[in-house]
């Protein structure tokens, strides 16, 4: 029989890739802790947590108990008319880790359909109360997701060039950097002035598909002060940068003002299971509590709530809040730290950054996003049994928590190599 790689070649057709140009792939056969394994027993240290989910360790110990345990007993139940202990458990844990304006939770699949349901709550919140305002605001080279709402306010053509057409209507505005935060803020004022702007979308501190661009906590505070003064729901999608990754439990934390609504997935089931939660405040529910049906927000999804995806989420937050996973948080930061005091003067890097857990590194050469030289470093740090999906001339890691300090002087040395090999 065929191995793994050569049987994929017939039937399926993978996300963001060019099959013609790229018709491998590579066949992952099990994963444990920060090690991917393929069909021929090579090992890869999965340096940015497979798109930052497996936070806590790929098919960790605690996280598959729970969920074993949980789908012994209650697999799945429909969640409209029904509810279950494992949802609301969730949802107390959840409530407790989140910004402390946040009161409730609307589940649904990924981070896109998250996004979907924050876009679709800021434009009939103004709806049920009797005002139209149909325009979103977001951050230029923002990514919310590939569902048409989350394309919609997304800013990478690379993606969606050929649906803009079919769009929403957004104005988009620049990130506030240090030095332009007066110029957005005003641009945004602008803006809103109109009286049409329903939203306003952002991924707070870090960019993640904008390849980690990062901006300034004080501007984006302003800007979401600016919202609130003129009646716009403000969301944070937070799929990438929350459980942990920033330093600190949500990215919103590092800003006073807070967001009326939060999306979230990724981490949020620690790479087990598919689920996603928008989060909002009791004033945006409140709009939609009506004896008026049709004000309701009529939106789901069959599998709303899984009571075995809702198990592994608990167990994850249970995990993030421990002292062990704080402390591991806290040593791949100082880790990062050390390893930019030696890659911040290289001749071969631009810039360099870092939020938490999240490290990038611009690199001093022209590349396209899916060109040939990216490919060629993309295969350099596989054939080093490294994993790491550079985004253009960006290699960032974000690696699991759990990642030891030998992994990670491995992902260094290995970056390092590339410098001078490849480029």
């Amino acid at each position: 029989m065929k191995n793994i790689s050569e049987r994929d070649k017939k039937h399926l057709w993978h996300p963001l890739t060019q099959h013609k140009l790229h018709p491998e792939a590579v066949a992952i056969t099990r994963a444990k802790e920060a090690v991917l394994y393929d069909e021929e027993g090579r090992e890869y240290i999965d340096g940015i947590a497979s798109w930052y989910t497996c936070m806590y360790g790929h098919c960790n110990d605690y996280i598959v108990r729970k969920a074993h345990e949980q789908m012994q007993r209650l697999d799945h139940v429909v969640f409209s008319g029904f509810t279950h202990d494992v949802a609301v458990e969730l949802s107390e844990a959840l409530i407790g880790i989140l910004p402390g304006n946040q009161e409730k939770l609307f589940f649904s699949d990924n981070g896109s359909t998250a996004s979907d349901v924050a876009i679709k709550m800021a434009l009939q919140y103004h709806f049920n109360r009797g005002k139209r305002k149909n325009v979103l605001v977001a951050f230029e080279e923002g990514f919310h997701g590939d569902t048409f709402g989350a394309m919609s306010v997304s800013g990478l053509s690379v993606y969606n060039g050929p649906f803009e057409d079919f769009f929403l209507t957004v104005e988009r505005i620049p990130v506030p950097d240090g030095k332009n935060n007066a110029e957005v803020a005003d641009r945004l004022k602008k803006i809103v002035s109109k009286g049409n702007v329903a939203g306003f979308i952002y991924e707070p501190l870090v960019q993640g598909a904008a390849a980690m661009k990062m901006h300034d906590a004080e501007g984006l505070n302003d800007l979401i002060a600016i919202c609130k003064e003129n009646e716009v729901i403000t969301i944070a999608d937070e799929v990438m940068t929350g459980f942990g990754k920033t330093g600190r439990n949500f990215a919103s934390e590092y800003m006073d003002n807070l967001p009326d609504i939060i999306s979230m997935s990724k981490a949020l089931t620690a790479g087990m299971l598919p689920m996603a939660i928008t989060s909002c405040t009791q004033a945006v529910y409140d709009a939609f509590y009506s004896d008026d049906i049709s004000k309701g927000l009529f939106h789901g999804h069959t599998y709303s709530a899984n009571p075995v995806a809702c198990s592994v989420a608990l167990a994850g937050i249970e995990l993030l809040r421990s002292e062990e996973m704080q402390q591991n948080i806290q040593r791949v930061i100082g880790a990062h730290r050390e390893f930019d005091e030696k890659m911040r003067e290289h001749p071969k890097v631009a810039s360099t950054r870092q939020l938490g857990v999240i490290y990038a590194m611009d690199l001093n050469v022209q590349m396209e996003r899916y060109g040939n030289l990216r490919d060629r470093l993309f295969r350099f740090f596989m054939d080093n049994g490294v994993f790491l999906r550079p985004l253009g001339s960006t290699v960032y890691i974000l690696a699991p928590y759990i990642v030891t300090d030998e992994q990670l002087q491995k992902i260094y040395e290995t970056i390092e190599r590339a410098l001078e090999e490849v480029l």
